[in-house]
């Protein structure tokens, strides 16, 4: 009984060391986030927490080889992602070079390893919607999808790694429930991996080498989600996850993402540009520090991701949980279109004192 945690001991070892050794390597040759108009911190930051959790998570694939399927072939691409999202984060990569290469990592998980989005369930309430050829491409768009929208919501310390440990967890509860203990323990893994990156990301515990998560890393975990979402929700005749489910493990980074670029968009700007309107900006000009918005959304994404598990474990209608999905990103959606109305309603009532002028200087 103590082998699995001894192994899981060491795994932390490893990911918490090889941060130490990779932040000095990336000081040397300037792999590190420097302030900007956008970015506020102090200092150039080291952007290894991606490789870090990428080495660690391969030398624990090459050593069991059987806890997935194909696990060679998810390593090479998660190895690929990492290292285009390091020369991303040095030299500022073409978003249309990264959608390419993401593209292609896609083809790669259906063609070599035959992960692919086939049936959508019974979403509708009209039968289960199998989409024949039509799959190929709503996996890429899946894929694309899930990586960017982990990359977006990597605003503040320890947000991506929070998020990121709530849709792992959510996954490994509803995997072994199943029995799908194999599945259950590699998501459990990655818990494990993520948590010392989370420890100098946010300065837990008096530790002071502050590092960033990085292109590298969201590319990585956006990969790694839906890849595992697609294993357990397309892997035969009785699923352990089934489709509708996965919306609500991820329900956060998605609608984040959706309802920004669709501001975006109408707007008439471009839905990769940048800006500060994400959800997590959104709170903190409410007057809430990072760490309690970091606090809040991940609760926020636990509860969303809660309800998937209820209704996958109790046996919710597919139909209902589809609806009830589209119905919180239409609330989610209209709140973010009046918010500046709701914030400054919000901050006359309940944050007279704060100086917001101050606040925001120093985000």
């Amino acid at each position: 009984m103590l082998v699995p945690f001894i192994d899981l001991a060491y795994l932390f070892f490893i990911s918490f060391i090889s941060l130490f050794v990779l932040r000095k390597v990336a000081n040397k040759v300037g792999l590190v986030d420097r302030p900007s108009g956008r970015k506020k911190h102090c200092g150039n930051i080291p952007l290894v927490g991606g490789i870090s959790i990428c080495s660690t998570l391969a030398y624990f694939l090459f050593n069991n080889p059987k806890i997935i399927p194909n696990s060679e072939i998810y390593a090479l691409c998660i190895i690929v992602l990492t290292i285009v999202g390091a020369l991303d984060d040095r030299f500022d990569i073409s978003f249309k070079t990264r959608f390419a290469i993401q593209s292609i990592l896609s083809v790669v998980m259906m063609t070599a390893a035959k992960i692919e989005l086939l049936t959508l369930g019974d979403i509708l309430g009209t039968g289960e919607i199998t989409l024949g050829l039509l799959g190929y491409l709503v996996t890429i768009l899946a894929v694309v999808g899930a990586i960017n929208a982990f990359n977006m919501v990597d605003g503040l310390d320890g947000l991506l790694g929070g998020i990121s440990i709530v849709a792992f967890s959510g996954l490994g509860i509803m995997l072994l429930h199943d029995g799908q203990s194999s599945l259950a323990y590699l998501c459990l893994v990655l818990v494990v991996i993520i948590v010392p990156y989370l420890f100098l990301n946010m300065g837990m515990f008096g530790l002071k080498r502050k590092i960033f998560m990085g292109d590298a890393g969201s590319m990585l975990i956006g990969f790694t989600v839906i890849w595992f979402l697609l294993l357990s929700s397309q892997n035969g005749t009785t699923p352990p996850l089934r489709p509708v489910t996965a919306l609500w493990l991820i329900a956060i980074p998605l609608m984040d993402m959706v309802a920004i670029m669709y501001r975006r968009v109408r707007r008439g700007c471009s839905p990769f540009r940048p800006d500060r309107e994400h959800l997590h900006h959104i709170f903190q000009r409410l007057g809430f520090n990072s760490k309690q918005t970091v606090i809040i959304i991940c609760l926020m994404s636990s509860l969303l991701a809660g309800f998937g598990i209820y209704g996958e474990i109790y046996g919710l209608s597919e139909t209902f949980m589809f609806y009830a999905f589209i119905i919180v990103f239409f609330i989610y959606a209209t709140v973010l279109n009046y918010i500046w109305k709701i914030t400054s309603y919000i901050r006359k009532k309940f944050f007279k004192n704060i100086d917001y002028s101050n606040l925001e200087a120093k985000q």
